[in-house]
């Protein structure tokens, strides 16, 4: 099962699918700006070897996402690329997976229901985390029966993630699933709802 989208491209540069020289640019700001918030997250301004580790994850994460066949998309913020970084991933649904799902903590359940082309999802929008430091954060998921489509999506500035949530919203509505079906002997691929 592999993940499309139809993201605007005049809101968001896509980092899948991106190597070399083309999204460079965004792709080390996105992988800037994570580093910068784990950094965050441990107490420290920033990470020893921050700068050198963003620019070899830029060169490697790439190829691991070329690798994972459209299991994972990434997107960043095309005006600003350290403001909002994206992915979307798809995971099959294992008891395990339902387990640890069923056992987030209460802050989680917060949902609100969003209805996309991948069936009846929830949407959950932390401005604000209890933990100091958190970077606010935006997650969509779908239950597809036998897969797990989550889009998550942080933002470095607090005060500016609100005036993210509709652009963020159509970048949910864009994602859609292309997988192969065995009809019979041959394989036929499944086309997104027009």
């Amino acid at each position: 099962m592999r993940l499309i989208s139809s993201a605007d491209r005049a809101l968001w540069i896509p980092v899948t699918g991106s190597l070399g020289f083309r999204g460079r640019r965004h792709r080390k700001a996105a992988i800037r700006m994570l580093m910068a918030q784990a950094g965050t997250g441990l107490g420290r301004e920033t990470l020893p070897g921050a700068r050198l580790g963003s620019w070899l994850a830029s060169q490697a994460i790439p190829f691991a996402m070329r690798k994972a066949d459209g299991r994972v998309l990434a997107w960043t913020w095309k005006a600003e690329p350290e403001l909002v970084v994206a992915m979307a991933t798809v995971q099959q649904l294992t008891p395990q997976l339902r387990t640890a799902r069923a056992m987030m903590p209460m802050e989680y359940d917060d949902t609100e229901d969003f209805r996309t082309a991948l069936g009846q999802g929830e949407k959950l929008l932390m401005p604000f985390p209890a933990k100091p430091g958190a970077p606010a954060s935006a997650t969509y998921t779908w239950d597809t029966g036998s897969h797990l489509v989550t889009l998550t999506a942080v933002c470095s500035d607090r005060e500016r993630f609100g005036t993210l949530e509709a652009a963020l919203d159509d970048l949910a509505r864009s994602i859609r699933i292309a997988g192969d079906i065995t009809g019979g002997d041959a394989d036929v691929l499944r086309l997104p709802p027009a």
